[in-house]
């Protein structure tokens, strides 16, 4: 770039600068590309958490701590297969019931929200939810 003798480059230099630039292709996150892919597809994949994995909400690590309740590697993958099957059912949030352990989770957000094991629930009377899957 050739900056002249002010120490300003011309505006014809920053436009070729920035017109020339090509824009590279977005990759998602699992290493394939958004290329070839409609609207649609990248809007699905975001929607059903395909890019993202459960997440923990403060409360719910609380309880989790509370409880003395430990997430096994299968059971955490159950866990997050009945919140994909949620989801795709359109539930918003939903009680996800894994071995004895009951979890509320917020489909949109991909989060947990409590959880309690089947000491907690004495009445077995679960509110705020509009799904249940029980894995």
């Amino acid at each position: 770039m050739d900056i002249q003798g002010n120490g300003y480059i011309s505006i014809e230099q920053l436009t070729g600068q920035y017109l020339a630039k090509k824009t590279p292709v977005r990759k998602a996150t699992d290493g394939g590309a958004y290329q070839g892919l409609s609207f649609q597809d990248v809007l699905q994949r975001k929607t059903l958490g395909e890019s993202g994995s459960l997440k923990f909400s403060k409360h719910a690590m609380g309880r989790l701590a509370d409880r003395n309740i430990e997430l096994s590697d299968a059971q955490l993958e159950r866990l997050e297969s009945g919140t994909k099957m949620a989801g795709q059912k359109g539930i918003r949030d939903s009680l996800v019931i894994v071995d004895q352990l009951a979890f509320i989770v917020n489909i949109p957000n991909q989060t947990v929200v409590t959880a309690m094991d089947s000491t907690e629930t004495d009445e077995n009377v679960f509110t705020n939810i509009n799904g249940a899957v029980i894995i």
